[in-house]
């Protein structure tokens, strides 16, 4: 390994970290992020000529809470502007003499703010999920980019809004509790999983799974799981997303085309992450008595994961956790995959009834899933012309290109 790429694993495991405890200070993620960025800089410029220092994360600490100190004095000499932060610069000073013994010192209490304060719901879902990655993720504006497809300059933009919206809505860097903590928790299991679902299935591009930009929500979700054991949902979302990733290597062929779930050859499964799943999931249901929408979803990813074949596969049970999903959090994706549930347990007839019902909502207009699933129902009833035009509106619908060659030939067949 190289200088630079020890730092740079260095970096991605302490930024958080670092960013975190400077905003318990500071009180503005923004400025936070920036000395943080100063630390590693420097590190890029010393650390080859003079060697990784024996405690990285005590070298940084200390050079951001100079770079901190010394911006904030220069600030205040300056316009007055931060004349109100005086106290802050005197306890940083005070309660900060021993950079190692502060270390650990709360780590998990600044690390819990900074994830919550970062998906507030005062910002948009694309800008929580780019501020996440950015200072959760360590990831560089030109990798959430390109996460997410879309021009550096737009996730660059994200990025800006979103500091800006906390700063100038006055968001307190801190962790709600009680009803609040419920409701903002909400927020952040969403970011966590729309970044898993976006590499899980990509919206557009050339590759179907994105099994990169899952690890990070994967690692996102298990550092949320760690610093909060007794939430039934963050173990619920963890779980769900070991399981998914499990059939990651069953899921697409040697060129990169997708491989559908009953057509995957289940040898292949990481059976690993199904145990850790499974042993999640155990773990989380005896913290409630009431699955929440992540652990309904855990179950139904438990069904697959205990199937040796496709025939095994419970959808009795499935359709059954798909309708208690739709009565927790109603959305007409959680019908189209209900959909998809009746009609293996209890035929295509049963399922397309479902579909049908949902051809008139306004919300999947734009969608290629609606259509899919009907082609596919349809086939299974024999309709051939109609499943064919089916999967070509699919086909016309979606933005990702492998998806498309799956539809079109699906539509040739």
């Amino acid at each position: 390994m190289t200088a630079n790429s020890a730092i740079e694993a260095v970096w991605r495991i302490e930024q958080p970290k670092l960013t975190a405890r400077l905003a318990r200070y500071l009180r503005d993620i923004g400025l936070a992020e920036e000395v943080a960025g100063d630390a590693f800089l420097l590190a890029l410029e010393r650390w080859p000529r003079d060697g990784i220092p024996r405690n990285p994360a005590a070298w940084l600490t200390e050079v951001a809470r100079n770079r901190a100190l010394d911006r904030l004095r220069r600030t205040t000499m300056i316009d007055g502007k931060h004349r109100e932060l005086a106290i802050d610069l005197a306890e940083l000073e005070r309660e900060m003499p021993d950079i190692e013994a502060a270390l650990d010192e709360d780590i998990d209490d600044d690390l819990l703010r900074l994830i919550f304060t970062a998906c507030h719901p005062v910002l948009p879902a694309e800008q929580r999920a780019a501020l996440a990655l950015r200072l959760l993720g360590g990831l560089s504006t030109l990798e959430i980019a390109r996460a997410f497809l879309v021009p550096e300059a737009t996730a660059a933009q994200r990025i800006v809004r979103a500091k800006r919206a906390l700063r100038d809505a006055a968001i307190a860097f801190e962790t709600p509790r009680g009803q609040e903590r419920r409701e903002r928790l909400a927020a952040v299991l969403e970011v966590v999983y729309l970044i898993f679902n976006e590499g899980y299935v990509a919206t557009a591009g050339p590759d179907w799974l994105r099994a990169d930009l899952c690890g990070e929500a994967l690692r996102l979700g298990r550092s949320l799981a760690a610093l909060m054991p007794d939430e039934p949902e963050v173990q619920g979302v963890v779980s769900l997303m070991e399981l998914n990733a499990s059939r990651f290597p069953a899921r697409t062929g040697r060129a990169g085309e997708p491989i559908l779930l009953l057509d995957q050859d289940r040898t292949r499964w990481n059976w690993s992450l199904i145990r850790r799943g499974l042993d999640g999931l155990n773990r989380a249901m005896t913290l409630t008595s009431t699955p929440g929408p992540y652990l309904l979803q855990a179950m139904i990813a438990a069904c697959h994961a205990r199937a040796a074949t496709p025939a095994d596969t419970d959808w009795i049970a499935i359709s059954a956790y798909y309708q208690a999903l739709a009565l927790a959090t109603p959305s007409p994706i959680v019908e189209i995959n209900r959909a998809v549930a009746v009609g293996m347990a209890f035929g295509p007839a049963q399922g397309l009834a479902i579909v049908e019902a949902l051809k008139d909502e306004p919300r999947l207009k734009d969608s290629h899933l609606l259509p899919t699933v009907r082609g596919d129902l349809l086939e299974k009833l024999g309709h051939q012309a109609e499943a064919r035009a089916a999967f070509r509106q699919a086909a016309e619908l979606t933005g990702n290109d492998r998806e498309r060659a799956l539809l079109l030939a699906r539509a040739g067949d």
